[in-house]
């Protein structure tokens, strides 16, 4: 029986190399990730925690100053003695929106301040599909967390001012409708946000072109002549995207339907901006 041996200077065969297993960049895991780098921040709790808090604690502060006023006969100005118990619980909207706007800037253009961005691009070389994810993953946030604070507004605001002329329960036409149009509103403003962080790709940037356009552009335009004002005024972003949760609505303002179809439009068009310079600047 004869036995094989090794021929003396002949290197040995080397065990093959386990194979990797392969991975597919597919649209689920690039949500999944974006979902798990937001909530790793710590930024992320706080700034939704104070954007529920503005939206809540402005419009129980609201509808209380309604009530004491009402029951002190003190005199109050036009807009708040026809104030509803929806406008009262919605009055923190303007402050929340801040807080939502910027977490989404930060939620990309923090990814720039970092680098990060280089290694999220080298996992995902489309680069779109990058962009898509942050703005759904973090619009969807954002529009959970405001529809909810919209709602808790409302009915602890609903109890403080039950019993006077601007009470209003759930089941009066068009108050589900308002709130429903105050979260949506409120997630898209964060969905522009993201949008301003990606084209922008600077945190202060961002944030200073967010509050000019809904909080500083309204206050420029009412300076403008009468006439102009009148067509200008409606389709603001700020201004249109009250129409969607206004509980009512006058001839200088758009119907719930036409301000969302204005507001989807700019937010459309703040994420062609940021998918062009995504695609056409290095990164």
């Amino acid at each position: 029986m004869s036995t094989l041996t090794a021929t003396p200077g002949t290197p040995e065969t080397a065990p093959a190399a386990p194979a990797r297993p392969a991975y597919r960049v597919t649209g689920r895991r690039v949500l999944a990730s974006e979902w798990a780098k937001l909530w790793s921040l710590r930024s992320t709790w706080i700034t939704l925690g104070l954007g529920l808090l503005f939206l809540v604690a402005f419009g129980v502060i609201a509808a209380s100053h309604y009530k004491s006023n009402l029951d002190s006969g003190r005199h109050m100005d036009r807009d708040f003695a026809t104030a509803t118990a929806v406008s009262l619980s919605l009055f923190g909207t303007n402050f929340a929106q801040l807080a939502l706007g910027v977490l989404g800037v930060l939620v990309t253009a923090g990814e720039y301040s970092t680098g990060m961005i280089r290694s999220t691009l080298a996992a995902v070389p489309r680069r779109l599909p990058v962009l898509w994810s942050k703005a759904a993953v973090y619009g969807a946030v954002a529009l959970v967390v405001a529809t909810v604070g919209a709602f808790v507004a409302f009915l602890v605001g609903s109890r403080i001012v039950s019993g006077t002329p601007a009470a209003m329960g759930l089941g009066h036409a068009g108050v589900v409708r308002s709130l429903l149009g105050a979260g949506l509103y409120l997630g898209l403003v964060g969905v522009i946000g993201a949008a301003l962080g990606a084209l922008l790709r600077s945190v202060a940037g961002g944030i200073s072109v967010l509050v000019a356009a809904l909080m500083l552009v309204p206050g420029l335009v009412s300076l403008l002549p009468t006439s102009w004002q009148g067509n200008i005024d409606p389709y603001l972003p700020s201004n249109a995207g009250e129409s969607i949760f206004a509980l009512t609505h006058d001839s200088t303002s758009l119907s719930p339907s036409a301000g969302l179809l204005v507001f989807l439009g700019w937010t459309a068009l703040a994420l062609a901006g940021a998918a062009y310079r995504l695609l056409r600047s290095d990164v």
